[in-house]
């Protein structure tokens, strides 16, 4: 054996050698800790907790399994990560009716957290949110004298839908898209103050992002990626994908943003954007304010997040049901 093939050789197990080390090293890293006084569980295993006692086609039978032998409060470890488990009514209201305040904060979802960083109304905590939601709610339960109201909006488009269906003939169709459309278009109509055409093509972009990272996010490797961010993060993977499309609906939200902001009148809000200028205004010279350019950015991208594929599948859900028993509409 000449002196390259040794050469190699010492290299392949220099390399072989720092692997087994530093997965040795994520092991030790990933031991579950003590968290505090967490409530009893099952056993967990270093790296991996109880993942492999969990059956993931049947997670709701495995974590009922676990509340007969635990109760109905107990700890599992999801990876590294520990989890408390609240099972039945009695012990769900008593955390987040009794003592909702303790139970008000959010936890951080990985595949977007590097895009709302702990802001916007959805994704922030304490004080923040509960400053951004009450703005939000106000914002949007009317928009002020003479302004027209959510409900009013909400009928408008529910009118574009029904001239949608009329044009299939009653033949049939896939009301998905539709449904999509019109939820993203009424959230358009509250935070822009503009609703789109069906065929708009900034509109199908829009659209086309928010149902692809709902996707990815929903995907096995995003699963992972919750559990195991940490180390996760530094590689390729869905997680990139999902901020390259937040972050251009952002910039389409940030030019929304600079428009309002040469147009605006005072006296007259249009809209959601609109009154959060006036209120950032208002409180420009509070340096501890938490109206600013990133939390309206980030909760305008909350309001469609949330409200986007949560209401059409409610909705797409409600006509099926619809259709399953048709007594009920008293056809």
């Amino acid at each position: 054996m000449d002196s390259s093939q040794t050469r190699t050789m010492e290299l392949s197990i220099l390399l072989l050698l720092a692997v087994l080390l530093g997965l040795l090293v994520l092991l030790f890293r990933g031991h579950p800790k003590a968290h505090g006084l967490l409530p009893p569980g099952p056993r967990p295993l270093p790296f991996l907790g109880n993942l492999l006692q969990m059956d993931r086609k049947g997670l709701l039978k495995s974590i009922l399994q676990l509340r007969e032998k635990y109760g109905d409060v107990f700890t599992v470890y999801l990876g590294p990560r520990p989890m408390v488990m609240l099972c039945g009514t009695e012990t769900i209201r008593e955390a987040l009716v009794d003592q909702a305040d303790a139970f008000s904060g959010r936890g951080t979802i990985a595949a977007v957290e590097a895009v709302f960083q702990g802001y916007g109304v959805v994704m922030a905590s304490g004080e923040r949110w509960k400053a951004l939601r009450r703005f939000s709610l106000a914002t949007m339960r009317d928009f002020g004298m003479g302004k027209r109201s959510v409900e009013e909006r909400i009928q408008d488009e529910a009118q574009c839908l029904v001239e949608e269906l009329r044009k299939s003939q009653g033949g049939l169709i896939d009301p998905l898209f539709l449904f999509q459309s019109i939820t993203a278009n009424i959230i358009c109509s509250i935070v822009f103050g503009k609703r789109f055409d069906y065929k708009d093509r900034q509109f199908l972009r829009l659209l086309d992002l928010f149902y692809r990272t709902f996707s990815l996010m929903s995907s096995f490797s995003s699963q992972v990626f919750e559990l195991y961010s940490s180390i996760l993060k530094h590689f390729p993977g869905t997680h990139r994908e999902i901020y390259k499309n937040l972050q251009e609906i952002n910039t389409f939200i940030g030019h929304s943003v600079e428009k309002h902001r040469e147009t605006l009148d005072p006296s007259t809000p249009r809209d959601f954007i609109d009154s959060y200028l006036l209120r950032m205004e208002k409180d420009k010279s509070d340096p501890h304010t938490e109206f600013h350019h990133k939390n309206l950015i980030l909760t305008s991208l909350s309001l469609f997040f949330a409200g986007t594929e949560t209401t059409s599948t409610t909705l797409r859900y409600g006509f099926l049901f619809l259709l399953k028993y048709p007594h009920v509409t008293g056809w």
